[in-house]
């Protein structure tokens, strides 16, 4: 398993993460505590939940129980005021078992906090940090007006953005974007909210950038092998390759 720096961040994660935000697909609770550990064993050490589902923050928390000082763990808050970001943020303290969140990220498609906003977001997040209950701050958004100003504004570690073979021109500026000011990219929906099923074409459009750390949203350890795989034996990038991205995308656009 690789594992780059995530922007200014500067944490160490692998390039393969796990989304965790459909364990309850899994089957049971012995099941998604399989899965994550199996994730784990075989070397993915950043997994992504949210406030929006607390079922899988508990899920995820129970499951990392004795290992929390090697992975990285992020949620999400979409809180409207400062108040409501400090409850969510004890809420899914409380909830995953632990006393800090390494990547606490906000999430709108409309709205993005700035510093000294009247709201108070985004001070309360920066209150976070200061304090070390949280290492990184981070925007997840499916807004690419809202993904450029958070990235331009320099007050975000990370943007979490969906991300594909089937995405557009700008999002792959975007993705540059990101890359010139030191703002990790996690790529959530790498396969299109499931429209894209060939994962080997998948994988090998992502991986091509190495700023991107795709969040794949496995629901059983099939999956789970299949992405591995994959890392294991990327696929070759040639113009076989390239000829067949853009077969897809002309098909779906």
């Amino acid at each position: 398993m690789e594992y780059v720096r995530l922007g200014r961040s500067n944490l160490m994660i692998s390039r393969v993460a796990m989304g965790a935000m459909n364990l309850t697909a899994a089957g049971d609770d012995e099941k998604s505590a399989q899965l994550v550990r199996s994730a784990y064993e075989q070397g993915i050490n950043f997994f992504d939940t949210s406030r929006t589902t607390p079922e899988c923050e508990k899920l995820l928390g129970d499951a990392i129980g004795d290992i929390r000082n090697n992975v990285m763990v992020a949620t999400k808050t979409s809180a409207q005021s400062g108040t409501e970001v400090f409850s969510d943020f004890e809420a899914s303290l409380n909830i995953m078992h632990t006393d800090s969140i390494d990547l606490y990220q906000y999430e709108s498609d409309s709205f993005m906090p700035d510093l000294n906003g009247r709201d108070g977001v985004y001070n309360a997040l920066k209150q976070l940090k200061e304090s070390g209950k949280i290492k990184a701050i981070g925007i997840a958004t499916q807004d690419l007006d809202v993904a450029e100003r958070a990235v331009l504004s320099g007050l975000y570690d990370t943007l979490q953005f969906p991300f594909s073979m089937l995405s557009s021109d700008e999002t792959r500026q975007l993705v540059m974007l990101c890359d010139q000011n030191d703002v990790g990219f996690i790529a959530m929906q790498p396969l299109c909210g499931g429209i894209v099923s060939n994962i080997p074409l998948a994988y090998g459009f992502l991986h091509q950038y190495e700023n991107v750390i795709p969040i794949w949203g496995v629901e059983n350890q099939e999956e789970l092998d299949q992405i591995l795989y994959f890392n294991d034996h990327p696929p070759v990038i040639d113009d076989n390759f390239h000829n067949d991205v853009e077969k897809i995308r002309q098909f779906f656009n």
